[in-house]
């Protein structure tokens, strides 16, 4: 390891270089690297104002706009590969900058600091990024609705308190992920709003006296306008702080079906079968089958919650304007953004080929519980016997059954009219799973009737 000196660009300020291990401790290329196409996109925005605006000439406008092109081109072709010397990726471009096109550019940083330089990039990297993850999303929810489209007509033991609680329809089970899923798209549309304003021109944290036009860069750049106040330009990460928000809901969401999809596979459960694409096995129990992808979102989790929280403890003390702690958001945005766009593929791949329902098995579940304890409740109010009472009937009769270890629907009719004279031969047809389920066609509830109006409106969202 290298203990020579390292010198910095701002180095002329100082009368010796930065200790090797500062200089190590103190570099963000290592990871900012990422932003550099965004970087290159905001410079020559930032160039095309300064000659715009008569600050430089239109011909070293054309020649800064055409360097920062060589570089994206020669960094997208593997050539151009800063190292620690560069400190970060924003004095990496301008060192290549003046190599190719001599002095002027050293006239690209003109009426710019680092600090709204960077505000930029990470703005222009978090806009693009919110857009992928929303087309992620969208696949996301294509998935789901195929899948229920599959399953109409299939029920699945619906839980509270991971007890049995109703039957639902499966179609009913998997839209609620789609609800979840376009709540998410909706947040990260309102997170992009805030994303979208330029902080390009705030200067160092007080604007500059440079006769700059920040509203023609902030229409470069295509943001919807230029922050107010320079100061909150340079310092605010609000917006990282939403992302990260949004982000930690769309793994909730995705660990929640998780949690599901593992306990539905095991063997206590035997509701899905995982296939070998989506599986693993174990190094020392030839007959396990792991659902490794449901294990790890539910772990990775955790994760983006900790950038997250991480985020707001970096901002909570800081004063304004910028500090160097800053440099710690871009690692949990990146992070974060690796984590929900991986997570969103690996479970669009299990969902769409890598899950199978046992239908007999679900049949069978939904039918060996009390979970139609309710219905008879329901069915006695519909002959007038008050509510309250109904329920505290049906208290009784679950009891019973327990107690004689039967189901309801073992009950005779000389049975139930002993409980209350109002029970007909029509309770065993009400109590059916099928039936339990298709009269709940309340709007949004789990009837067959009302999932396919679901799965129409699911539809529709998607195309629009």
């Amino acid at each position: 390891m290298s203990q020579q000196p390292v010198n910095q660009p701002w180095s002329q300020r100082f009368e010796t270089a930065l200790n090797p291990a500062i200089a190590r401790f103190n570099a963000s290329i290592g990871f900012d690297i990422h932003l550099i196409e965004y970087d290159l996109t905001g410079s020559q925005a930032h160039a095309q104002m300064l000659a715009k605006v008569g600050i430089i000439s239109a011909e070293e406008g054309e020649q800064l706009v055409k360097g920062l092109e060589q570089i994206r081109q020669e960094y997208r072709d593997g050539y151009f590969t800063p190292g620690l010397e560069a400190e970060d990726v924003h004095f990496a471009v301008e060192r290549r900058l003046t190599e190719l096109i001599g002095d002027t550019g050293k006239k690209l940083h003109t009426a710019r600091s680092r600090n709204d330089q960077v505000a930029t990039d990470v703005r222009l990297y978090l806009r693009d990024q919110i857009q992928k993850i929303q087309a992620d999303l969208r696949v996301w929810q294509a998935t789901l609705v195929a899948k229920a489209e599959q399953h109409i007509d299939t029920m699945i033991p619906g839980y509270t308190h991971l007890q049995r609680a109703q039957p639902v329809c499966l179609a009913h089970h998997l839209l609620a992920y789609f609800e979840m899923a376009q709540r998410d798209w909706q947040r990260l549309t309102e997170v992009y709003s805030r994303v979208n304003i330029c902080p390009l021109g705030s200067g160092a944290l007080a604007g500059t006296p440079f006769p700059i036009d920040r509203h023609y860069s902030a229409a470069l750049l295509e943001f919807s306008a230029p922050g107010n106040n320079s100061l909150d330009g340079v310092s605010d990460r609000d917006f990282a702080v939403e992302f990260l928000c949004a982000a930690s809901l769309i793994m909730v969401h995705l660990s929640r079906l998780s949690e599901e999809v593992i306990l539905w596979s095991s063997q206590e459960f035997s509701f899905v079968s995982l296939s070998d694409r989506v599986s693993t096995g174990s190094s020392i129990m030839p007959q396990k089958k792991n659902p490794d992808v449901p294990e790890l979102v539910r772990g990775k989790t955790g994760r983006v919650f900790g950038h997250l929280q991480a985020m707001l403890t970096l901002l909570k003390g800081l004063p304004l304007a910028y500090n160097k702690d800053m440099q710690e958001d871009k690692e949990a945005i990146f992070d974060a953004v690796i984590t929900v766009r991986s997570c969103l593929e690996a479970m669009t791949v299990l969902i769409a080929e890598g899950i199978e329902f046992q239908p007999t098995r679900l049949t069978s579940a939904v039918a060996e519980d009390f979970s139609n304890a309710t219905d008879v409740a329901d069915y006695l109010a519909a002959k007038g016997v008050p509510f309250r009472e109904a329920y505290n009937l049906v208290g009784k009769l679950v009891k019973t059954c327990t107690s004689e270890g039967i189901l309801l629907k073992d009950l005779s009719l000389e049975r139930w009219k002993s409980f209350h004279p109002k029970f007909e031969d029509d309770i065993f047809a009400a109590i059916a799973p099928t039936q339990v389920v298709a009269v709940r066609n309340s709007y949004g509830g789990t009837g067959f009737d009302q999932v396919r109006l679901q799965l129409e409106a699911a539809k529709k969202a998607l195309q629009s």
